[in-house]
């Protein structure tokens, strides 16, 4: 190991290696250079106890991007009111004569009631949920191309959470509608890298024969943190305390959850830091109950394994080019291109209908929290059924599978809602069914995105996935409000859409999850 080690301590950020190719071809000669892949399978084990302890610990930031995304849901709620004097001729609140009526728990229990968000002012309460998602759309593919880059995954994860609690503290103090929305987008801003991030550095350092399972886990902690802010929004009914509430799970994961997290050892080899990278697998090998990892083995990338001209020049040359890859080099390689293109476009259409079917729960005319809640908890079923099948019918059939089964429940809704309105236990049944099969295909697109693309620029192509998700967020409300059987019909085109899409994609089962982008184009071509 001290050999492995020592042969890469004077390697810089950038890749740059300061030592003559005379002093190194020696050491280099009597290495034998082994990918990730390799290494988690014959020496560190794929999947034990410590990438256990790390996806659990990584992927607590999913419970915080819930609970900051749908907390706007019940501070933004319409609170009950009431009429305190003769509204003679009065048909609405909006017909009424000012002081006629009131709001039950004070204009400080929700924005729409301290703002005045009412009649021609409603307009704005889905503005600001436009905004919001619109900040988490631009954040995404600032904080996916940092976490590749200068910051890496820890680091990122480490300013969206921080910053995640400090916008959401100074939303609590907006004096007007104006600052309300500012706060808001910036929160937007923090938060669409949260999830983002999290899940590339939970997953990266997990093997290949379980990477599939472990990234499917990821979004049981979304939907907890959901359920959570329901729990929270049920007895914190101020949205100004609410929102100082809500930042606290942000505080507490800061301080005492990431301190124990590792960077990903990934990263670590794509910037040319082997000497990082090869301690922290050395970690995972002891807490695994492993062996140390043999003298003279040492990390490599994929690009530098599968390369014909395998000198020492060429191996430095090859890291080098591994370096500060942005989405522009993404769109540069046929490969990679087409790939880009199809994801973005696929988690555009899954995002409408998921959060399309989601925001249609309001229009159940029961209670608001208890709504929220168990559309959540019905979630997880659809997560472990495919995560159970996802290694053995492969990523590209079960999201066309899961696409079209959500596509199917929301046209029958649609149609049965158009020949009768008196059939509304069907449409509901059918929107359930509905959101159980795309948030399989949600869970899935994540999984299914990491594997598409090298490590290099995995969190950049996923940042930009990520925005599609958020501008089909933007959207689906405008869908939402036109009522009648027009919803269920635009999910069931979407879903199948979708799932056509998906068709363009390669299968990604038991394939290596590649460093580099000339990695992935030499074992593609081979």
């Amino acid at each position: 190991m001290s050999s492995a080690l020592s042969s890469n301590n004077n390697l810089h950020d950038d890749g740059g290696d300061l030592r003559s190719p005379l002093a190194s071809s020696q050491e280099e000669a009597n290495s034998k250079k082994i990918t990730m892949d390799e290494m988690l399978e014959k020496y560190c084990g794929e999947f034990g106890l410590w990438q256990v302890r790390h996806l659990v610990l990584t992927c607590l930031a999913w419970l915080l991007e819930g609970i900051l995304t749908m907390v706007m849901i019940f501070a933004d709620r319409e609170p009950a009111w009431h009429y305190v004097t003769s509204h003679a001729g009065a048909t609405s609140r909006c017909s009424s004569e000012p002081g006629s009526w009131e709001w039950t728990g004070g204009k400080g229990s929700s924005t729409m009631s301290e703002f005045g968000l009412i009649c021609g002012e409603k307009y704005k309460v889905g503005l600001v949920q436009s905004i919001f998602f619109a900040g988490c759309m631009i954040g995404a593919g600032v904080f996916g191309h940092l976490s590749d880059t200068k910051l890496g995954r820890k680091g990122s994860l480490t300013i969206v959470c921080i910053l995640n609690a400090i916008f959401s503290i100074l939303t609590a103090f907006s004096s007007d509608y104006s600052t309300y929305v500012l706060f808001r987008f910036l929160s937007g801003f923090s938060n669409g890298g949260t999830g983002l991030c999290a899940f590339v550095l939970a997953t990266e350092p997990v093997g290949q024969s379980w990477r599939g399972v472990a990234g499917m886990s990821t979004l049981y902690l979304y939907s907890t943190g959901i359920v959570l802010v329901s729990a929270i929004a049920y007895f914190i009914q101020p949205w100004r305390s609410l929102y100082i509430a809500s930042s606290i799970p942000s505080l507490i994961f800061v301080i005492f959850v990431l301190p124990f997290l590792h960077e990903s050892p990934r990263w670590y080899l794509v910037r040319g830091k082997v000497d990082e990278a090869m301690k922290i697998m050395q970690k995972i090998a002891v807490s695994n109950g492993k062996q140390s990892i043999p003298n003279g083995i040492v990390l490599a990338l994929d690009s530098e394994v599968v390369s014909k001209d395998d000198t020492p020049n060429n191996r430095r040359f090859n890291t080098k080019k591994g370096i500060n890859r942005s989405i522009l080099d993404v769109l540069r390689s046929p490969v990679t291109r087409i790939r880009l293109l199809v994801a973005v476009a696929t988690n555009f259409f899954c995002s409408i209908v998921y959060y399309g079917l989601s925001l249609n729960a309001v229009n159940l005319g029961t209670n608001l929290y208890l709504n929220v809640a168990l559309n959540s908890v019905s979630e997880m079923p659809a997560y472990l059924l495919s995560s159970l099948v996802l290694d053995r019918i492969g990523r590209k059939p079960l999201a066309i599978r899961t696409m079209w089964f959500s596509a199917i429940f929301c046209l029958v809704g649609s149609t049965l809602k158009i020949i009768d309105e008196t059939w509304k236990l069907i449409p509901m049944v059918c929107g359930l069914l509905g959101i159980f099969g795309i948030s399989a295909t949600f869970n899935l697109l994540l999984v299914y995105g990491m594997e598409l693309f090298p490590t290099v620029v995995r969190n950049a192509a996923l940042g930009c996935s990520k925005q599609a998700i958020n501008f089909g967020a933007i959207l689906a409300p405008i869908v939402v409000v036109l009522g009648d059987g027009v919803p269920f019909a635009v999910f069931g085109v979407c879903g199948i859409i979708g799932g056509i899409l998906v068709m363009y994609l390669p299968e990604t089962l038991n394939k290596p999850l590649y460093d580099t982008i000339d990695g992935l184009q030499e074992g593609e071509a081979n």
